[in-house]
């Protein structure tokens, strides 16, 4: 069978509110996201393990809140963001800048207009401080906490990156790849990355087949077939 030519397709991660699936794993978070402007004292600290959503969720709140994004790295105009809603994501990991900026921006999240939404992995009140002003904050911070993502937000994940790339798997492919893949979108992104290499390579269409072909050659998944096929 000759190659499959495929198309050249923009693959950037782009998050849109429709694409949000709502489930046991995240409802009570995406529910507390949305209840902004209501935030007790304006902040919302969104947490949850890495793959878990918490970008997605917290970028289209940035998109309808008109907040401003602080950029992962450089320095920040402060003054420019007083009265309105800020996102800070991954601030649990920017050790560097976050002290300070924490410190004004809690400050600014109850004024009228304001609010600030952090993401993070673990909860503000493990965060290191050298403010205690800072300190108190953290730990009186609401959370609002992700779950690792269940079938029906790993099987949106799986499709949005097929889509992504322009593949419209058999529809047995979902249901086996729950089974036997890692809760997570950096793995499901790599497995349909995978498939893509896979079938673009030896001409086959993305099967059931294709996809046992491709975990059983990773020593991560081998452990699980028996248990999932019993």
């Amino acid at each position: 069978m000759s190659r499959q030519f495929r198309l050249k397709l923009d693959r950037t991660d782009t998050f849109r509110r429709e694409d949000l699936t709502v489930s046991p794993a995240n409802a009570a978070a995406v529910k507390a996201v949305d209840a902004w402007p209501a935030w007790p004292a304006g902040a919302l600290a969104l947490i949850g393990p890495e793959g878990s959503g918490k970008s997605h969720l917290a970028v289209t709140w940035a998109a309808a809140a008109g907040a401003a994004v602080i950029p992962p790295k450089g320095r920040i105009d402060l003054g420019a963001l007083r009265g309105r809603p800020v996102l800070y994501e991954d601030a649990d990991r920017d050790r560097t800048r976050r002290d300070e900026i924490l410190f004004h921006l809690f400050n600014m999240a109850g004024e009228a207009g304001g609010g600030l939404l952090l993401t993070g992995r673990s909860p503000p009140s493990g965060w290191s401080a050298a403010l205690p002003d800072l300190r108190s904050r953290l730990n009186a911070a609401t959370v609002a906490q992700l779950e690792a993502p269940d079938d029906a937000i790993l099987e949106a994940m799986l499709r949005k990156f097929f889509r992504a790339r322009n593949i419209r798997p058999t529809e047995d492919v979902f249901p086996y790849l729950l089974r036997r893949i890692e809760r997570s979108a950096p793995k499901a992104m790599e497995v349909v990355q995978r498939l893509d290499e896979a079938a673009d390579a030896e001409g086959r269409a993305v099967s059931r087949a294709l996809a046992r072909q491709i975990l059983e050659a990773d020593p991560q998944t081998l452990s699980l077939f028996d248990e999932a096929e019993g």
